[in-house]
C-alpha cells in the first residue's frame, strides 16, 4: 500500500506548492472520476517511493475551482509537477505506474 496523499486547498496552494523548496506534485482529482479512482493508488505508490524528492499532493476540483481554472486543468486526472513555483509538468489522464514514472523522471531521479 502506498502513502497517502494530503490534500491542498485553493487557499493554500501558494504557499503549499509554489513556495515549497522542492518541485511539488499536484493530483486534480474528484469523486466522481472512474480514472482518477485508478491513478491515486499508482500515484501513492510513488510517493511512498520518492517523497525524499518530491512533495505528492492532491487537489479536489469540485471543492477547489480557483487552482484547476488558473492553470486550465480542463481535463481530470490531471497531474501537474511545479519547480520553483512554475508548472514544469502536465500530465493528462490516467497513466500506468511505468508511464508516469517516465514521465516523472526528471524530478525523482
Amino acid at each position: 500500500m502506498g502513502e497517502k496523499m494530503n490534500a491542498v486547498t485553493d487557499s493554500e496552494f501558494d504557499q503549499t506548492v509554489l513556495k515549497s523548496d522542492k518541485p511539488v506534485l499536484v493530483d486534480f482529482w474528484a469523486e466522481w472520476c472512474g480514472p482518477c479512482r485508478q491513478v491515486s493508488p499508482i500515484l501513492e505508490e510513488l510517493a511512498q517511493d520518492h517523497s525524499d524528492k518530491i512533495t505528492f499532493l492532491k487537489m479536489n476540483v469540485d471543492e477547489n475551482p480557483v487552482t484547476p481554472s488558473n492553470y486550465k486543468v480542463t481535463g481530470i486526472p490531471t497531474i501537474n509537477v511545479y519547480v520553483n513555483g512554475e508548472l514544469a509538468k502536465s500530465i493528462v489522464g490516467a497513466k500506468p505506474k511505468a508511464a508516469l514514472l517516465k514521465e516523472l523522471a526528471a524530478f525523482t531521479d
